[in-house]
């Protein structure tokens, strides 16, 4: 039996294996070191069964001694939350410092072939979709290696029974307060009364939909920088052209912007991605729908994808005086804004290009006091360039008038002469500080990108 893990090992050499105790860690550790292949036995006590933890722990360093092999232990009791959950993330992040540190070069776990089919059933009941069912992986990108999926429980242990080989039992298995010792010990073994081969199928289903899975990551690997914007911690959708997509290709996308803002997709099914397709399902208007770590908004063709709480971070008014000429930043919102006096020459020579005249030209000689960069707030109002005698106009009726997304809106820049707002991004100048052909001096304005 020994001889099926050459497939699972493939060319690791320098292999950090970890042992709990128990039967399939004990042949693993076992079967690694008859190949000459173990660099380092790695065991972690998470303190959860008191006594019996750390007699885990004793009988693994005993396990070391025999082999010759350096161990190294990690006693990690999990933080309050999910304990299994917490204990996994507190595993893999030991293992990544044992290969960060030389200890080894790859990591290999225990995981049989009943281990993949409990795995898949579990999902399948939690509503997981292929990705799900693709179970556990044979290798990942973090260098851990299972090379037991291909072999049952049982088999392990009648192995180490015939050769008198001990092991650990973990009591915790027994208890069916959670869902994995219920499907272990319960629902399986009853389905397996329908399908004796369920366990195997379950296993070959995890291989078929493994494979679909590097189809799909490859794919979105291409479609990813066409529908999806990058900004920082949020990913921006417009709606349009990615509801002209086949729906497989959509829920797969959104899923990937999910994974790109939350960095994992634990707790989202299938039923959240059809919440976001819900709201973009309508051909225009706003929106909003929170999920598990996730804040998805929606406004005209646009759908932003963020943490949960992301706009409520900092406070929503900021103020700061302006250096002039100079630049003046607000490092926390990412803005940056640039003051240049400049002679009115420079725009009659070229030097200045006609956008920057309209939307960023202010009069310097009409400004006689300090001017303040300020956030956009409700009733803000002011006359805008080339509107002689019309109303003073909301800066709110401006953002639907050119569509500006809600979310962008709480940290929109103006800029304010005590009471008057004498310039504003996209609506350029107000009317009474707007540069002309006889303005003596000039003061441009530019929105300074990437700070």
């Amino acid at each position: 039996m020994i001889d099926r893990l050459a497939s699972g090992l493939g060319e690791h050499k320098r292999i950090g294996v970890a042992v709990s105790g128990g039967a399939d860690s004990v042949f693993l550790l076992t079967a690694i070191y008859e190949r000459a292949l173990a660099a380092a036995v790695l065991h972690v006590n998470h303190k959860l069964r008191g006594e019996e933890s750390d007699a885990d722990e004793a009988f693994v360093r005993q396990l070391a001694k025999q082999h010759n092999l350096p161990i190294h232990v990690a006693v990690l009791p999990p933080p309050e939350g999910n304990t299994e959950q917490e204990a996994r993330r507190q595993r893999h992040n030991f293992f990544a410092e044992c290969i960060a540190n030389g200890i080894c070069d790859s990591v290999a776990t225990g995981h049989t072939l009943d281990d993949q089919a409990e795995t898949v059933l579990f999902r399948f009941l939690r509503g997981s979709g292929t990705a799900g069912l693709s179970g556990i992986r044979p290798t990942t990108s973090s260098h851990l290696i299972r090379p037991l999926l291909n072999i049952r429980r049982d088999e392990i242990r009648e192995y180490l029974a015939a050769r008198k080989i001990p092991w650990r039992e973990d009591s915790s298995n027994a208890n069916e307060n959670y869902q994995r010792n219920r499907i272990r010990k319960n629902i399986l073994p009853e389905l397996t009364i329908l399908n004796p081969s369920l366990p195997a199928v379950l296993a070959s289903t995890a291989d078929w939909a493994q494979a679909e899975e590097d189809y799909w990551s490859e794919e979105l690997n291409r479609l990813e920088p066409e529908y999806l914007t990058a900004h920082p911690e949020t990913i921006l959708i417009e709606i349009a052209p990615f509801v002209q997509l086949p729906l497989a290709v959509q829920r797969r996308l959104l899923r990937r912007a999910v994974e790109r803002v939350r960095g994992d997709l634990r707790a989202i099914g299938f039923h959240h991605i059809e919440a976001i397709r819900g709201l973009m399902a309508t051909r225009e208007g706003s929106g909003r729908i929170q999920l598990p770590e996730l804040d998805v908004y929606r406004s005209f063709d646009l759908l932003r994808l963020a943490p949960q709480h992301f706009d409520a971070r900092i406070e929503r008014n900021f103020s700061v005086l302006m250096t002039i000429p100079g630049e003046t930043a607000v490092p926390e919102r990412l803005l940056t804004i640039g003051m240049e006096l400049v002679a009115p020459s420079h725009v009659y020579n070229g030097d200045v290009n006609a956008l920057d005249w309209a939307v960023n030209a202010l009069d310097w000689g009409k400004i006689n006091g300090p001017l303040e960069l300020r956030n956009w707030r409700p009733g803000d109002q002011f006359e805008r360039q080339g509107k002689s005698g019309a109303a003073a106009v909301k800066i709110k009726t401006l953002f639907q008038e050119y569509r500006v997304p809600l979310w962008e809106r709480r940290r929109w820049p103006v800029i304010v002469l005590g009471d008057s707002i004498v310039w504003t991004r996209r609506f350029g100048p107000a009317r009474e500080f707007a540069a002309s052909a006889g303005s003596e001096s000039v003061l441009l304005v530019r929105e300074i990108l990437g700070n």
